[in-house]
């Protein structure tokens, strides 16, 4: 419905529908080669990392890219490694049973600042609700409160979650940034809050136990930045929901009740009555990371730039299942790399467009999206000649479908560009159908968004063509217990790669649309990242 204020040609879209075929030998070779135990699970800052990137770098390089960083292909993406050891149980006490949560059983705890040891001892313990200050929404769950030195007990996700509809003082059932772990933690920092523990509840959060605990123990990553991150909470982590209702029931309140009461406006604070203490040793590693860069130089307006992302990492060694400790990331994201690559050999085979086209592969996504952030903060190509793009993380292995879903919709006006190339497909665009999951905010896209740039990302829905709805909608909740973040993310040689590829060709279109065009494509007027864009652009011109 915008094509004339985006300067498109819809007449372009049948000459798009000869664009190359993306290559199904490709999926497959990369995703099984990057996702089998010779590359241990592509942990950043490991030995894994060199052998990972090598790879990425050769298959660039047989696709006909060029290097995309001062002649090199490698941006350095300077990380610090911490690992907490000796971790004490979390006490709790002064109420009318004290408590000792285990680590990683009952608890994960961790911290992001640099340095050896964390101790927090005797605690004020204070449930703040869902941990929320948006003054714009006329909601602050800290409102009157000093929390400097306490330890704050935060549920997840948004106050209204459950809510069946998509609109609400947060959105209802689509999650807004608010509602991510990232964001409590922030918000608890700029609080003063000594510590911060997110109670999980798998349907709010979106993944179970397990995620957590493999994401949150073991070694932790973060950007090693001026200041060693000293203005953090000196402990974030998780706790199990039992063992949220029994410090509750210790304190004497009722957390059902609380937990209601916290979803309306007005809700204040509750100081619990009782003290946690924990503590732990940090080892401490600074080593740099690598974001892989290839580009495909434009042939009249090269300083123009189209963007292609995935990220390369997963989790390394992990909690072992039935003896398998590897956390091999097929889908999640050797299967995105796999995409990318694909994406290079068609755009090369179908020659330079006007724009250049950048293909990035970057770091420790798992760990906060730290080698997206990385580029965005230290853009090789300036954002403000960034045209937008499109995010690849996790591609579609279960068939064709009859639908694709928009993640985030209603911010980007790439989203009016994708909508007509999905019904030249014969395809329907479909609402997100768990927003409150919060896909938008967490992966590489959302590092690029913040600061203006519109990035795509969206994929298969769950109306599959062989099997409807129900199967679709089945194998999404099968990877998520099953798979997701586990070493059960192995690589199959009995998928069905035909979905993939279309989606693939839909990123190829949309891609060449952009890089052949002269379009500057925008967010929506109510969209956050609006006016940071706005701004950028009107400095580059």
């Amino acid at each position: 419905m915008r094509a004339s204020l985006l300067g498109l040609s819809l007449l372009a879209t049948p000459a798009l529908a000869q664009a190359p075929a993306i290559s199904v030998d490709t999926l497959r070779s990369v995703t099984q080669t990057l996702s089998s135990d010779a590359y241990e699970g592509r942990k950043p800052t490991t030995p894994a990392e060199d052998k990972t990137t090598a790879y990425i770098v050769a298959q660039f390089k047989a696709a006909g890219l060029k290097p995309g960083v001062d002649g090199g292909w490698f941006q350095k993406v300077p990380l610090v490694e911490i690992t907490a050891t000796n971790v004490s149980p979390l006490t709790i006490t002064g109420g009318s049973a004290p408590l000792a949560l285990a680590f990683r059983s009952d608890v994960v705890l961790k911290s992001y600042r640099v340095v050896p040891h964390i101790a927090i001892k005797d605690s004020d313990v204070v449930f703040v609700g869902y941990g929320i200050n948006a003054p714009e929404r006329g909601w602050n769950d800290y409102a009157g409160l000093d929390v400097h030195g306490k330890t704050v007990v935060i549920l997840v996700n948004d106050p209204d979650w459950q809510s069946a509809a998509r609109t609400g003082l947060f959105e209802g059932k689509a999650m807004t940034y608010y509602g991510r772990w990232t964001y409590k933690y922030e918000e608890a920092a700029r609080q003063g809050a000594a510590a911060a523990i997110i109670v999980h509840d798998t349907e709010p959060a979106a993944y179970g136990w397990g995620v957590v605990q493999s994401s949150n123990t073991g070694p932790q990553l973060e950007l090693d930045e001026a200041g060693d991150h000293m203005t953090e909470s000196a402990a974030v982590g998780w706790m199990q929901l039992d063992k949220a209702k029994a410090l509750f029931a210790s304190a004497g309140k009722d957390f059902a009740a609380l937990s209601e009461a916290a979803k309306h406006k007005g809700f204040r604070a509750v100081p619990l009555g009782v003290k946690a203490s924990v503590s732990f040793d940090n080892t401490i590693r600074r080593q740099a990371s690598k974001n892989v860069i290839g580009i495909l130089p434009g042939k009249t307006a090269p300083g123009e730039y189209v963007l292609y992302s995935a990220h390369w990492d997963h989790l390394g060694h992990c909690d072992p299942v039935k003896g398998d400790g590897i956390c091999n990331g097929a889908l999640d994201n050797a299967s995105g790399v796999a995409g990318l690559v694909a994406l290079a050999q068609a755009q090369v085979k179908a020659g330079p467009a006007r724009r250049s086209i950048v293909f990035l592969s970057v770091t420790a996504e798992e760990a906060g999206l730290l080698g997206s952030r990385y580029y965005a903060e230290h853009p090789v190509y300036p954002l403000s000649e960034t045209v937008g793009g499109v995010n690849m993380d996790v591609l579609n292995v279960k068939g064709r479908t009859h639908d694709f879903e928009i993640t985030g919709a209603g911010k980007s006006e790439l989203e009016d560009l994708m909508k007509t190339l999905v019904e030249a497909e014969g395809r329907v665009v479909k609402p997100e159908p768990n927003p409150e999951r919060g896909s938008y905010f967490r992966s590489d896209h959302f590092s690029f968004a913040k600061l203006g740039v519109p990035m795509f990302d969206g994929g298969a829905g769950e109306d599959l063509l062989v099997g409807g709805e129900a199967a679709g909608h089945a194998a999404t909740l099968d990877y998520i217990a099953n798979r997701y973040h586990k070493p059960q993310d192995e690589y199959d040689p009995k998928w069905d790669w035909s979905g993939a590829v279309e989606d693939l060709t839909l990123y190829y279109r949309l891609g060449r649309e952009l890089a052949d065009g002269d379009q500057w494509p925008n967010w929506y007027k109510t969209a956050e990242f609006r006016a940071i864009r706005d701004k950028s652009r009107a400095a580059a011109d």
